[in-house]
């Protein structure tokens, strides 16, 4: 269970299960929309969750309908100046940025619309699994405001083009267009989604730990690199973890033929 007291009524749910970390979005009556207090609440899991060595795997939800409609346009109505505007945008970037720096791998579970900065929670998961019935839109330009913030996630995750006309048009796409766009990476039937999810949390918690937080830290460290420095980094990163205790453990299990045995 959660280290903190939570009810049904909690904005933010968490399950601890078998090394998988779930935390549940919710307030489904409002598609779970990022709140500064839905902000607050996702930020202060994450920090915890970096520092729980028990947690191998971060699964992502949304309760009741939607995954994550985007920011509460009342509330930012209602904060009005624009450096109460900024300020809440900034802590939502804070939180976004947050998921990559995790040592664990994050899955983003789409079982419906995830709407402007939802998408933007979707694309910077470093995992997604979607739902035939997900809907994938960026619609802000619509309404006279871009974007611009969901761009950053998108369109390090989409070709140029394809992060474009989502930016531009502000057209939804489904699950199946999500998929070929390299938004998600696996499509299932509504019933199928939570085993999905679950086998690949499952499979993901089976690697060890080190080596999946290492390898994270530095896929994410050498995209913004020149190739150069990326291969300088990827080199040492690599060289370290054939060298620790897990590395060579792999190593004599592959040579083996046997299960590695991880502590």
């Amino acid at each position: 269970m959660s280290a903190v007291p939570q009810t049904d009524q909690s904005i933010l749910l968490r399950e601890d299960r078998d090394g998988i970390c779930t935390l549940t979005m919710n307030r489904p009556q409002q598609m779970n929309l990022l709140t500064g207090e839905m902000l607050e609440a996702l930020q202060e899991a994450f920090d915890a969750i970096a520092q729980d060595a028990r947690v191998r795997v971060v699964v992502l939800a949304g309760a009741g309908k939607g995954f994550c409609a985007g920011h509460d346009l009342k509330e930012i109505r209602a904060l009005g100046e624009l450096p109460k505007i900024e300020a809440l945008f900034n802590q939502c970037s804070r939180m976004m940025q947050t998921i990559p720096m995790l040592p664990q791998p994050v899955i983003a579970r789409v079982h419906g619309a995830a709407a402007a900065a939802g998408c933007q929670l979707v694309a910077q998961c470093d995992l997604a699994v979607a739902s035939e019935a997900a809907r994938f839109v960026t619609s802000g330009v619509t309404w006279g405001f871009f974007c611009s913030t969901p761009g950053v996630a998108v369109g390090r995750n989409l070709q140029r083009k394809h992060a474009m006309e989502m930016l531009l048009t502000g057209d939804p796409v489904d699950a199946k267009r999500a998929l070929e766009w390299g938004l998600v990476n696996r499509v299932v039937p509504p019933e199928q989604l939570d085993a999905a999810v679950d086998e690949l949390a499952r499979k993901l918690a089976a690697k060890p730990a080190g080596t999946v937080a290492a390898g994270k830290r530095a896929f994410y460290q050498q995209m913004d690199m020149g190739l150069a420095k990326a291969y300088d980094l990827a080199s040492g990163v690599i060289s370290a973890s054939f060298a620790s205790d897990e590395g060579r453990e792999g190593m004599n299990a592959f040579i083996e033929k046997r299960p590695p045995k991880w502590k």
